[in-house]
């Protein structure tokens, strides 16, 4: 497992979120900023809502409020409980239905004056916001969220290593003979004793074709990764990719390998992990400070100048309070869009090429880093092989 970063303090991670909030507020010329987004009224203020299905999550929904150089967010919410002692009293305020032009009016009779900046409002509160100078949130939450302070590394390196301990007790089961959703059950069982706040993926496991003529396949004649667990028995020899996440005081894990079912990784099984091996070590070499995401990407190309992955996946992305957010490398997003994007201490990197071999199927893997001052340090385990992937 990877060394600690620091000894983990929640309310000074809260404090320092509120603090990268208010500078991103200030460089935005933004002077409120409304949050419907659950994942961002959970960063802005640290409160957490009890799980619901899609449609009574909408009618639950917390909003937060900050304002401008406020110490505090104002946050509204059905489940007061959920949110952390250090909020004063005056900022923790009974929900707002804004789903409703009632609770929509509500709440703008509430915001402060000037340029507001939302992000998932509904359309109720969309329509009473007409009046108002309003713009897209992501113009805060990004700059606040994009570099993490190390209580948030912390907290992303234990929810992985929860990850990585609970895939030691599901590996040994991955035999012939079981059924993809018994390592599911294993999987959860497993990082709920291990202390995981929330699972925030839903489990893949799944075997891949070796070919693309087996099918599924994509518009752009690629295999599709991830699909619903197929409720049919292992067999020996099945090439398995695995996708994880679990949720740790509001930050998200983010496990990837390849499992050879019943045997030994064969030949070309080894050379599609060294191909993944080195892909990801050429791209680490360049990672530290002032190197762009095109720096990655060139490093990582093939000695024939191809990019080896599959072309709906990353080289790499970010990990924070989402388990894919930015900094985005390497993607469809293009050339000029990773030459713009400047790497900062801070800033997280899950590397994730896949490797794709026709009529041999491919290779996945995850590992985890976190920019420093001069490199990167580890978040997630190195990837090796001969440990079959659960690290």
């Amino acid at each position: 497992m990877t060394e600690p970063i620091c000894e983990l303090d929640l309310a000074r991670m809260r404090r320092d979120r509120i603090a990268k909030l208010n500078r991103a507020l200030d460089n935005a010329g933004v002077d409120v900023l409304v949050l419907c987004g659950q994942q961002n009224v959970s960063f802005a203020t640290g409160a957490r809502a009890p799980a619901a299905d899609h449609m009574r999550a909408s009618w639950w929904r917390a909003v937060a409020v900050l304002e401008r150089g406020a110490p505090w967010p104002h946050l509204y919410t059905d489940f007061p409980e959920g949110a952390p002692s250090e909020i004063p009293d005056e900022h923790l305020h009974r929900a707002i239905e804004v789903e409703t032009a009632a609770g929509a009016d509500e709440l703008l009779r509430a915001l402060g004056a000037g340029v507001l900046a939302i992000d998932d409002a509904p359309f109720p509160l969309w329509q009473a916001l007409q009046s108002r100078t309003v713009i897209d949130a992501s113009v805060v939450t990004g700059p606040a969220k994009v570099t993490k302070t190390a209580d948030e590394l912390e907290c992303i390196r234990r929810a992985q290593s929860i990850n990585e301990t609970a895939m030691h007790v599901v590996r040994p089961l991955a035999q012939p003979g079981r059924l993809p959703r018994e390592l599911s059950g294993a999987f959860l069982r497993a990082v709920a004793e291990l202390g995981a706040t929330a699972n925030t993926v839903d489990p893949v496991f799944q075997v891949m074709p070796r070919s693309v003529a087996e099918g599924p396949y994509s518009i752009t004649s690629e295999p599709v990764f991830p699909i619903p667990v197929i409720d049919e028995e292992l067999r020996a020899g099945d090439v398995m990719w695995i996708d994880t996440g679990i949720n740790l005081h509001g930050y998200a894990s983010d496990f990837g390998a390849t499992w050879i079912i019943g045997n030994e990784p064969n030949h070309v099984q080894r050379d599609q992990f060294a191909m993944w091996r080195t892909v990801v070590d050429r791209a680490l070499a360049r990672v530290k400070p002032g190197a762009t995401a095109a720096d990655l990407v060139d490093a990582a190309r093939l000695d024939d100048g191809r990019l080896p992955w599959l072309s709906y996946f990353y080289l790499a992305h970010g990990v924070g309070t989402d388990s894919a957010e930015m900094p985005f490398v390497g993607t469809d997003l293009g050339a000029e869009f990773d030459a713009a994007l400047v790497l900062q201490p801070g800033m997280v990197l899950v590397f994730e090429p896949v490797i794709w071999v026709d009529g041999d199927a491919g290779h996945r893997s995850e590992e985890i880093v976190a920019v420093t001052t001069d490199g990167y340090v580890r978040l997630s385990s190195r990837v090796t092989l001969d440990d079959g992937g659960a690290r």
